[in-house]
Formats: C-alpha cells, sequence, structure tokens
C-alpha cells in the first residue's frame, strides 16, 4: 500500500498518524497594506494568472507561490496524495513584520490569525493553528498571545530567531515567555532576517547557511539566557533540525566551560542539560543527518516537518524518516505523529 491508501484503509486504532508541524499559509487576499498604514515595505500578492501569485515587496518580487499557499482545499488534495494527516498552519516568516509599527503589525497578526482560525475550525481533523504576534511590542504580543490561546483555539504561536535587534534572550520579552508559560501556549521558533548582502548574497546562502545559525543562535540565547532555566515549562520547538545547534553542542558545551566570563554570566546551568526538553522538526534532508539529530535531542524530541509548500522543504511528507534504515518503526511512529501530540498537547482521537 501506498502511504495514501494506506491513510484510507488501515485500522484507525493502528495506523501511524502522520503530523506536519512545519507548513506555511497565507490569505488568498488582504487589504493594501501600504494604503491601511502609509507606508511601505509590506508584502502583498499579485495573482497574475490562475492559481498562482507573487509575492511583492514595495514592487519587488519576493517569491512565487501556488494556490497550495492559500488554499486548504488544495492542501487537503495534497495531502491525501501523500498519506498525511494533519498539517500545522503557520504563517509565511516574512509576514511578521517586526520592523512595522507597532499597532500595525498587531492589526495584521490579527487579520493573519483569524485566517489560520477559520481554517482549523472548518476542518479540525486536517489542521492545527499557530498564531503570529508582535513581538516588537510585548505587551500587545501577549494581548494577540491570549486571543490566540483563548478565543482562537490556538496550539500556540510561531516567532523568529530573533525580534529587531533583540535576542530572544532580551529582558523585553520575558512577558511573552512568562505569558506562554502560563497559557499552555507551544512556541515554535523559525529563522528569519538573515544577512542577505555582501558576502552572504550569492549561492542563496541566506537560506542555506544563514538559517540554520540564526536557529542555532535562538537556542543559545534561550538556553546560555537564562530563559528556559526561568520558565522551565515552556515547550519551544526549532525549525531545519534546529540549525546548526545539534552540530555545535560539543563546541557551544566547551565555551561555556571554558570561559564563564563571557558564557555563564546569565545562567550556571550547562546547555547540554536543556537536550530533552527543546524540540526540532525533522527536516534536514539526510537519513545520516536525521539519526544524528534524533541521537542529540532524543527520539521523543523530533517531529516530521517540511516546510510545505516552499523549495527548501522535504516535497514529500515523511518520506526522510520512513527511509531512514536506522529508525526503528517505533522511532518512525515517534517522528511521524505521536511526538506531535505530546508536544501540541491534543488527543489522537481529534483527527480520526
Amino acid at each position: 500500500l501506498n502511504a495514501s491508501t494506506e491513510r484510507m484503509s488501515a485500522n484507525p486504532d493502528e495506523r501511524v498518524l502522520r503530523i506536519d508541524i512545519h507548513t506555511h499559509i497565507l490569505p488568498e487576499e488582504w487589504p493594501d497594506l501600504k494604503e491601511r498604514y502609509g507606508y511601505g515595505g509590506w508584502v502583498q500578492l499579485d495573482h497574475h494568472c490562475p492559481k498562482m501569485a507573487k509575492m511583492v515587496k514595495d514592487g519587488k518580487v519576493f517569491r512565487e507561490i501556488e494556490e497550495n499557499c492559500w488554499s486548504p482545499e488544495a492542501r487537503i488534495q495534497e495531502m491525501d496524495a501523500m498519506g498525511l494527516d494533519v498539517q500545522v498552519l503557520s504563517t509565511v516568516p516574512v509576514m511578521f513584520s517586526y520592523w512595522a509599527k507597532p499597532e500595525d503589525a498587531l492589526d495584521l497578526s490579527r487579520l493573519l490569525n483569524d485566517h489560520v482560525a477559520e481554517i482549523v475550525k472548518k476542518y479540525p481533523k486536517r489542521f492545527l493553528g499557530l498564531g503570529t504576534i508582535p513581538m516588537q511590542a510585548p505587551k500587545l504580543a501577549v494581548e494577540e498571545l491570549t486571543r490566540c490561546m483563548k478565543e482562537l483555539g490556538m496550539s500556540g504561536v510561531q516567532i523568529g530567531s530573533h525580534i529587531e535587534e533583540w535576542n530572544l534572550d532580551d529582558p523585553a520579552l520575558h512577558a511573552f515567555f512568562a505569558a506562554a508559560e502560563e497559557l499552555g501556549a507551544v512556541i515554535f521558533v523559525h529563522p528569519w532576517d538573515m544577512p542577505k548582502d555582501g558576502r552572504f548574497a550569492p549561492y542563496w546562502m541566506p537560506w542555506l547557511v544563514g538559517m540554520p545559525a540564526e536557529t542555532c543562535a535562538a537556542i543559545v540565547c534561550l538556553t546560555l539566557g537564562g530563559v528556559l532555566e526561568k520558565y522551565p515549562r515552556l515547550k519551544v520547538c526549532f525549525a531545519h533540525g534546529a540549525g546548526s545547534f545539534p552540530f555545535t553542542i560539543g563546541r557551544i558545551e566547551h565555551g561555556f566551560e571554558a570561559r564563564p566570563d563571557l558564557c555563564q554570566i546569565k545562567s550556571k546551568t550547562n546547555p547540554r542539560e536543556y537536550l530533552g526538553r527543546i524540540w526540532a522538526d525533522s527536516l534536514v534532508h539526510d537519513p545520516k543527518s536525521l539519526a544524528f539529530l534524533i541521537d542529540i535531542m532524543g527520539e521523543d524530541r523530533v517531529m516530521l516537518g517540511t516546510d510545505y509548500p516552499f523549495p527548501l522543504g522535504e516535497s514529500h511528507a515523511g518520506l526522510l524518516i520512513d527511509n531512514t534504515a536506522e529508525l526503528t518503526p517505533q522511532q518512525k511512529s515517534k517522528l511521524l505523529g505521536l511526538n506531535a501530540l505530546d508536544f501540541f498537547g491534543v488527543p489522537r482521537e481529534r483527527f480520526l
């Protein structure tokens, strides 16, 4: 049986549930934001032909997308074709808008969050939702986080790897982390705003080199910065297999021990102690890398993630996990869905 046939025909009490925790979505239309807010820098969609659109920022094409980036029905059709049960929906990071005026970023966040919540409400067995919030204004961020959790029924939020000039350990952000812990909101950290000019301009290096480094920096700031120590009940997952962090934990630990004057200024807890407490998605594109990621992070802390529907994503959800020979069937079941149920705190029965 192929994965799609298995999804439809297997005993629902026995088959492996497949949940993709890293997917991105946009509304099909939204208002002219330059007109709405009175200044530029915003992304608009140009539906230049059927089932295709260009993401345009200040007249420059950022990315071309297909209808699976906005149509839940198109997504479900593709999910069924590859045997995927559930997608977790989050916005495209370029929409974070941390650079904007706080009240405008809040307004856009509400628009995007309402859109995701509507899709989850319409197809509750196929989708979960993560919100986006104006992190540059922590008070407003907490306000929208609370609305996402209490009114929209979301599971948590997606945030960037830094907030403009703030690293994630900046004291200004503690109010957000405290609220997330209290509300039981999961946090999905996605790299963004990488260096794009000069030496990093060629070879798609902002995405290939910058993103893994950004994610590693976010983890270092949350661990050495004392955030995870202060808020021990936080559930945090990092995109793209936690970036370069798993491969450099030895170097980071060595620095922590060798230079306490530089590395232990906010926390005395060895960063290695957080392995087993943080999550990562499985998007590493290589079976040996996936096996290594699981060895470092723990088999209960890695979840299927594809970056659907973008080019750097996994084109067939779960194929890397399925084809990694080093994994046992039990480990594959955990990565494909069981760990996500634990992370998001939802019962399996919701999706059956």
